[in-house]
């Protein structure tokens, strides 16, 4: 991507960011932090959009198999085309788990973990390692956490990712007891983080909250305020990122 530079030149910026949400509407929130407009990018499967600054913006599917796939399929793009990402950004709305997290805060992960991918048992929840295979934790680079939550003022701790939305008191009370610093839950964020793992390029997760954790009741949820706290979180997060060491993960 060619940039104007401060003398009129032209410059290519020092770093690329693909930042995959769920939906159109997510995406459409973080593209308001960017002044300038932005320019549709063909994709095979996904919807993604340019805005200034080296940031590709991807509508990246709902849970955390699709968000999957679509990220892995726009790194694949980049990295083919000679273009490759520095860093992913799972980015959305979610439940937050209160008081932690209240409704339209702002949370970034300093760990990513897939919630319910494992096995179910008389004795509890085996999480999938535990079963010897694969990973459930994704743990983004800790000098980028602080730098994000610095000039953000987002709250850190773990955001879970699950395919079933909690809609229950136990069931909140059984992820909290899981996972005693999780702040936040999403659909998308693990599965964006296995694609970014595998092509070797750092991730982040950031989720403006939006409801709470535990039983569904959709006149206690804020969509409208949450993605305005989304746009406002990366209104303030260029800085950060642009300052950041790709290399220091």
């Amino acid at each position: 991507m060619v940039v104007q530079g401060e003398e009129g030149e032209l410059t290519t910026p020092s770093a690329r960011f693909l930042v995959a949400t769920a939906v159109p509407a997510e995406r459409d929130a973080v593209a308001g932090a960017f002044p300038g407009g932005t320019t549709a990018v063909p994709l095979p499967g996904a919807a993604l959009v340019r805005v200034p600054g080296g940031y590709d913006l991807l509508a990246a599917g709902v849970g955390p198999a699709l968000a999957a796939a679509s990220t892995a399929a726009a790194l694949t793009a980049a990295a083919l085309a000679g273009t490759p990402y520095d860093l992913v950004v799972s980015a959305g709305i979610g439940g937050g788990f209160l008081p932690a997290a209240p409704l339209g805060s702002l949370v970034v992960a300093d760990a990513i973990t897939v919630a319910d991918l494992g096995a179910e048992t008389a004795d509890g929840f085996l999480p999938v390692t535990e079963l010897g295979f694969g990973t459930i934790t994704h743990r983004p680079p800790e000098s980028l956490v602080r730098a994000v939550a610095q000039a953000t003022g987002a709250r850190v701790g773990t955001v879970l990712t699950v395919s079933t939305v909690t809609g229950t008191a136990g069931r909140a009370a059984e992820l909290r007891e899981r996972h005693p610093r999780a702040l936040a839950e999403g659909m998308e964020g693990f599965g964006v983080a296995e694609a970014a793992a595998a092509h070797g390029v750092p991730v982040l997760e950031i989720r403006a909250v939006s409801n709470p954790v535990g039983p569904r009741d959709r006149a206690a949820w804020r969509i409208g305020e949450a993605l305005a706290a989304l746009t406002e979180g990366f209104g303030k997060l260029p800085p950060a990122l642009e300052s950041w060491n790709p290399h220091d993960r």
